[in-house]
């Protein structure tokens, strides 16, 4: 009989330090990035050799050819090959979500523990070919014969070769997450200084933070990159104020950088 009453608990986590895209991170996958994060996370609890209960990693824009992510980030650490894993994926919630469901697994006694994380990344965008090149490959690899090949070649346009980016626009809207967040600021009538306040405030205590030695056994070093590098301590309103706005700028009302 499953025991629903058990309880759970975050024993601890570590993570690599945030960073700006195209920099410390460029041609590094989210495979790689998770590997360096939970080798990190083993190496300090112990966990090298150990079989867990499960464990749930996610990223939202990953490439097609990572679709066993969770699995081979587990085989790429030191856990026990034979520990399960999972993939999780839920735009700006990815993270969330795993740690809810290994929790939920803990509570409901399925397991008794686990690792929960996520990962992205702008720096390695999975960049596809459109689809129709991806049918007329498909077309080429099946023909029968080097004729067949060469007919289903020749129906390759130049506008085929085109690449397909991924999309960081709803689907439904149209709209990026940016351009959502100023209809919401013009709706519930936000400042740009208000705006630029909470900018600051948010710096000033990441500042803090660090100060006072709240990542120091949270953040792990990975690559060049030893601490969070979009951290500005020596920001002001004063110069927030400078920056340009990333969306729309009528009314007052401005989505900053």
């Amino acid at each position: 009989m499953l025991n629903h009453n058990q309880r759970v608990a975050i024993i601890g986590g570590t993570r690599i330090p945030f960073v700006r895209s195209f920099r410390e991170y460029a041609r590094t996958t989210n495979q790689e990035m998770l590997i360096g994060c939970i080798q990190a996370l083993v190496k300090k609890y112990n966990l090298e050799g150990k079989q867990l209960g499960d464990v749930a990693l996610g990223a939202v824009m990953k490439s097609s050819m990572e679709w066993n992510l969770a699995r081979e980030v587990v085989l790429g650490c030191n856990l026990d090959f034979n520990t399960p894993a999972f993939n999780v994926q839920r735009a700006c919630g990815t993270s969330l979500e795993t740690m809810n469901l290994i929790a939920l697994k803990i509570a409901s006694g399925q397991i008794e523990n686990g690792i929960a994380a996520g990962s992205d990344t702008n720096s390695d965008l999975p960049v596809m070919v459109q689809r129709n090149l991806a049918w007329k490959l498909i077309e080429i690899n099946q023909s029968k014969n080097l004729k067949d090949r060469i007919t289903a070649f020749m129906k390759i346009r130049p506008r085929d070769l085109k690449p397909a980016y991924p999309g960081i626009v709803e689907p439904r809207t149209g709209l990026s997450m940016g351009q959502h967040t100023e209809k919401m600021v013009k709706e519930w009538q936000i400042t740009r200084e208000e705006q630029d306040q909470l900018a600051m405030e948010s710096h000033q205590k990441a500042v803090a933070a660090y100060q006072l030695g709240f990542y120091s056994d949270l953040v792990v070093p990975y690559k060049k990159a030893t601490l969070d590098t979009i951290v500005r301590s020596d920001t002001s309103l004063a110069k927030l104020a400078k920056l340009k706005p990333a969306f729309d700028i009528r009314n007052g009302f401005a989505h900053c950088r």
